[in-house]
């Protein structure tokens, strides 16, 4: 697990089930654009939470990469799910301002509703095609430079189901964050 603290913020990563969270106030669905039940991190969600999520979601469908919605969490440990649509790479253009755009709703409606922590998946990364380590530093990036304008979210983790996805944002979030410490000081 890594961990950082930015701008009073808590960022980390862990490995595990973004569907068991109980210590955060949202989890991130990777949404269709439907917002339906799927595979992967949709399918893990919505599973957890039960059908309730997805009579909550109908009305809000249909959804545009970038954008995001958030529901109560239903049976899930969380008050939460802001579910987001991520760009599917190479049709979804252009691709790294909307994944980008996908991190930054989320965390306006975290803000808008008040709440303290949020847990995201790798957005974009499974189904939709988009090359993990682009992705990662889109994610952390978008994250870092919101930072200065969060005031009720103080714990952001990124929650990532395999060893390997778990290691490139360690890496990846280490650099980013020695860079603007460096920056900083």
């Amino acid at each position: 697990m890594t961990r950082q603290e930015i701008n009073g913020i808590t960022i980390e990563c862990v490995q595990g089930d973004i569907a068991n969270q109980p210590d955060m106030d949202a989890i991130v669905n990777a949404a269709n654009a439907q917002l339906h039940t799927g595979g992967g991190v949709a399918g893990a969600i919505h599973r957890g939470a039960g059908p309730e999520l997805e009579k909550e979601c109908a009305p809000l469908a249909p959804i545009r990469p970038g954008e995001a919605v958030i529901t109560g969490a239903h049976k899930l440990p969380n008050r939460h799910v802001i579910h987001c649509l991520g760009p599917v790479y190479g049709r979804d253009n252009p691709s790294e301002t909307l994944l980008a755009d996908c991190y930054r709703s989320a965390l306006r409606l975290a803000e808008e509703n008040n709440l303290s922590s949020v847990g995201f998946p790798a957005i974009s990364t499974g189904a939709f095609g988009f090359p993990l380590e682009p992705a990662t530093r889109i994610a952390v990036d978008t994250v870092l430079a919101e930072t200065p304008k969060l005031s009720s979210v103080n714990h952001l983790r990124f929650i990532l189901f395999g060893e390997s996805d778990l290691k490139v944002y360690e890496q990846i979030i280490e650099e980013m964050t020695a860079s603007l410490n460096k920056t900083f000081r």
